[in-house]
Formats: structure tokens, C-alpha cells, sequence
């Protein structure tokens, strides 16, 4: 029975084999065509968007002497700057859906990189040899560098797929890599809230942190919904999922939160050091969330993961050199403030008045006493002229000065 049995089993399992030989390859092959139209789309995306936003600036800088706040709104050129941007984040937002977390979120760099290039091109100032050389050689140097290692990027990315089905995406939420993560991140972003809220800690390495770890959780349920998206789009409904509806909510909660984090660094900082110091933390923190996630490195060689750190190591270099050589703009104050005068206190401060200091400068009167003065800074006085009581023909001095001493 035995031996008549084994033959058949072998026919049995040798399609099995075969099939199972025959799909690898095509996994593979299927997986890099996903990496390779995901990737595409995040450098369009992040093309189109970048763009866009200078076509706005453009917009907004030729009509900043218009009387009315919102005449932008009437020009081509802010809409199709806006039209632009709508289709950038669109196709930022689709790349989440074919290629692996860890590999579209670092190549935002695209977009500092085509920003650089605008700037220079279409920049109105003339340029001299040596200003150009101290300002714009290492911003090309950048720009080589970003690319170098967006291609570094592109070829050694993670190459982990799998569909984003309601049932994945729930295992992964509920394992314990992540759940360990998600206690660690809500830890320190308690601590960097507690710092930043009552101990006024306005450093931008907090702020910008507390973006990161916003943005780390941002993407994470971009791809989700994204993902959940697209197998409903190829056949398999997964909208009617609940956790479908709580990946969306999270993700609109964490940008809005993370757009507000911004919005205060960018009142506090430079743009330049806000896109540098801020690509490099929100890369690091969303490629840390999508390997612990998705695991997105599971299975991958040492060598192909120490290229993709190698990628990401040069295009944080290259966007730090592209950053640190813009031009600060100077902004443009039609009055002095108080404030800013030699001697004067803050009018802010509680319960002080704006009074002059005069252990400072002696500009503005002496409502202060003067006692304690060295004698070169005491006021000159007129020789005092005694007044006489002579005969009427006698002339009169034209005035007279009564002495007063300091105690008076």
C-alpha cells in the first residue's frame, strides 16, 4: 500500500514544486515593477509639487504691492500653481500603494532638489564670480549628491510586498514590534510636548521632532489607505472595513497636528534650516515606522540594507548643503520699534515701564537718580551771574541763572 501510494504522491507534488519554482521569479519580477512605478510617482509627485509652489510665490511676490489682500486668487498663475499641487500630492499619495514605505518617503528630497534649480534659474540678481561660487557651487554639489543618492535609493530599496488587505493591516497593527514602538513614540512625544508646552523649549530640534514623529504615523496610514484603495480598485472591496476608516482618521488628525507643529517652527525659524533639519528627522522617523510596521527590511541581505543607509546618508548631505546656501531673506521694517531702541525696557514685561536705562545710555533725560553719575557725565552749567542792585542807568544782565544743587 505503501509502495503503491508513493508514486502517486510524487505526481502529485511534482506541480506543486513546479508552480512554486515557476511564480518566484515572477514575484520578482512583479515586485520591482511595483517598486519602479511607485518610485516614479513619488518623483513626479514631488516634481509637479515643488513646481507648483513656486508658481504660487511667483504669484503672490507680483502682487505684493496690491491694495487687496486676495487678488492672487484672480491670476492664472496661482491656479495652475494650485491645479499643479493638487496633482503632486495625488501622485505623492499613490506611490504609497505600490512601493514600500521605507523607499518613497526619502525621496522627498526631489522636491529641495528641483526648488535649488528654480531658484537659480530664475533668480533676478546678476551674478558675480565670486558670489556665485560662494553661494551656488555648493548648492550644485548638494543637487549631485541628492541625486546620487535618490538612485542609491531607487536600487537598494526594500522589496517587501504584500496587499493591503483589512486582515494584514490589523495583524501588523496589533503585533508586538509595534506596539513596543507606539509606547516608545507616545514616551518621548509626551516629554518633547511637556518641554515645549511649560518650559517654553522653542529649540527647533523639538519642534521638529515633535513634526517627525506626527509625519512617522502620518505615512504609516497613508499607505494603508492608500493600499486598501487600490485592492478595492483591482476587485476585493475593502472600504466597508472599519479599520480602513480608522487608518483615515489618524491620518487627517496626525497632518493636521503636524501642519500646526509647522506653522509655529516656521514663524520661529529660517525655511532653509526648517527643510534640512526637517527631512532628515521626518526620513528617519517614517523609515524606523515602516520597517517596524510593514517590515519592510524583512528578508532583505546586509548588503542591499547597508546601500539603502549609504542612499539615505547622501541625499541628507547633498539636502544640507542645498539648504545651508540659500540666501536668508531680510525682512523689511518701515518703522522702529521701541523695543529695539538703545536703553529701553521691554513694554511687554509685566508690571514694568517703558522707562530709559541709564546705566546704559544717557540719550533719552534722567527721570532716574543721577547721583551715582561720575562727574564727566554731569550736565554743563552756565556761569552764574549775581544779580546787582545799581543805580537805574545801569544795564542789566539779559538773564539770570539760580543755582540749584542735586538735593533740590
Amino acid at each position: 500500500m505503501e509502495g503503491g501510494n508513493s508514486p502517486s504522491l510524487q505526481l502529485q507534488q511534482l506541480p506543486l514544486a513546479t508552480a512554486a519554482v515557476s511564480v518566484q521569479p515572477h514575484t520578482d519580477s512583479f515586485s520591482y515593477k511595483e517598486n519602479l512605478i511607485g518610485a516614479l510617482l513619488a518623483i513626479f509627485g514631488h516634481l509637479v509639487s515643488s513646481i507648483a509652489l513656486n508658481l504660487q510665490k511667483y504669484s503672490h511676490i507680483r502682487l505684493a504691492g496690491s491694495k487687496d489682500p486676495r487678488a492672487y486668487f484672480r491670476t492664472k498663475t496661482w491656479w495652475s500653481g494650485f491645479l499643479l499641487l493638487v496633482l503632486g500630492e495625488l501622485g505623492v499619495f499613490c506611490s504609497y500603494a505600490f512601493a514600500p514605505l521605507s523607499l518613497i518617503v526619502p525621496l522627498s528630497a526631489v522636491s529641495v532638489v528641483a526648488s535649488a534649480i528654480i531658484g537659480i534659474i530664475f533668480i533676478k540678481e546678476k551674478w558675480k564670480p565670486k558670489e556665485f561660487l560662494r553661494r551656488y557651487v555648493l548648492s550644485f554639489v548638494g543637487c549631485g549628491l541628492a541625486v546620487v543618492g535618490t538612485y542609491l535609493l531607487v536600487t537598494f530599496g526594500p522589496n517587501s510586498h504584500e496587499k493591503m488587505t483589512a486582515e494584514n493591516i490589523t495583524r501588523h497593527l496589533v503585533s508586538w514590534p509595534f506596539l513596543l514602538y507606539m509606547l516608545v513614540e507616545i514616551i518621548v512625544f509626551c516629554l518633547l510636548l511637556y518641554f515645549y508646552k511649560e518650559r517654553n523649549a522653542n529649540y527647533i530640534v523639538i519642534i521638529l521632532l515633535l513634526v517627525a514623529l506626527l509625519g512617522s504615523m502620518t505615512v504609516v496610514t497613508v499607505k494603508a489607505v492608500a493600499g486598501m484603495i487600490l485592492v478595492s480598485i483591482q476587485g476585493t472591496l475593502q472600504l466597508d472595513s472599519p479599520i480602513f476608516y480608522i487608518m483615515l482618521v489618524c491620518m487627517i488628525a496626525t497632518a493636521v497636528y503636524q501642519a500646526t507643529f509647522l506653522a509655529q517652527a516656521s514663524q520661529l525659524y529660517d525655511s532653509a534650516q526648517i527643510s534640512s533639519i526637517g527631512y532628515i528627522l521626518s526620513t528617519t522617523a517614517a523609515i524606523s515606522a515602516g520597517a517596524t510596521f510593514y517590515l519592510d527590511f524583512m528578508g532583505e541581505d546586509v548588503l542591499h540594507i547597508c546601500m539603502f543607509a549609504l542612499g539615505c546618508l547622501i541625499a541628507f548631505l547633498g539636502v544640507f548643503l542645498i539648504t545651508r546656501n540659500r540666501k536668508k531673506p531680510v525682512p523689511f521694517e518701515p518703522y522702529i520699534s521701541m523695543d529695539a531702541m538703545p536703553g529701553m525696557q521691554n513694554m511687554h514685561d509685566k508690571g514694568i515701564a517703558v522707562q530709559p536705562d541709564l546705566k546704559a545710555s544717557f540719550s533719552y533725560g534722567a527721570l532716574e537718580n543721577n547721583d551715582s553719575m561720575p562727574e564727566i557725565y554731569t550736565p554743563a552749567t552756565l556761569p552764574i551771574v549775581q544779580e546787582q542792585h545799581g543805580p537805574k542807568g545801569a544795564s542789566a544782565p539779559p538773564y539770570r541763572v539760580l543755582e540749584h544743587s542735586k538735593k533740590e
